[in-house]
């Protein structure tokens, strides 16, 4: 692990089990792995499509930019991953995480990554729905630290990254 995320992975650890002793009551309820179910891949092609069936004219665009946005991101994330290969909340505390993720690193957060991306792309498309893109892609990332399967860092990075990658594919499909 690189030096730079020895020291995010120190602060995270402290982070998350001052998160996760606040937050116990959290770890029961079905509502939060509904909230973390709805940033899973298909949840976005769903929401693309009923955005495109109601506004055609926005949906049109926004479908084909998620489609060149996850396109970069699904690689970009599995790579960032497995080359900084940092592990899972409960594979290094003596914890017990709710859900169980699909692969063994945690760093960047996937789903608050493809969150944050969706957001920022049906904010440009439908603007004044922007405030519920956003909030929803928060509560999404911070769901993932309740289940246990993330450190805030993770979530974080997911964030930014899913943010940068919006402007990216932005600028690509502005071209």
């Amino acid at each position: 692990m690189v030096r730079w995320l020895a020291t995010l992975s120190r602060y995270d650890q402290q982070w998350f089990c001052w998160c996760s002793q606040r937050s116990q009551s959290f770890h029961k309820q079905g509502w939060i792995r509904w909230i973390s179910r709805s940033g899973d891949g298909y949840c976005y092609a769903a929401m693309a499509a009923l955005l495109y069936g109601l506004a055609p004219e926005q949906g049109r665009p926004l479908f084909a930019a998620l489609a060149l946005g996850f396109a970069i991101e699904v690689p970009l994330f599995i790579a960032i991953k497995r080359v900084l290969k940092r592990p899972r909340p409960y594979h290094t505390l003596s914890i017990t995480a709710v859900i169980k993720a699909h692969d063994q690193f945690s760093f960047p957060s996937g789903h608050t990554t493809a969150a944050f991306l969706f957001a920022g792309l049906a904010s440009f498309y439908f603007p004044s729905l922007a405030a519920l893109w956003f909030v929803w892609a928060t509560v999404v990332g911070l769901s993932r630290l309740l289940l246990g399967v993330h450190y805030p860092g993770d979530i974080v990075a997911g964030a930014l990254l899913g943010s940068a990658l919006a402007r990216l594919t932005l600028s690509l499909v502005s071209s």
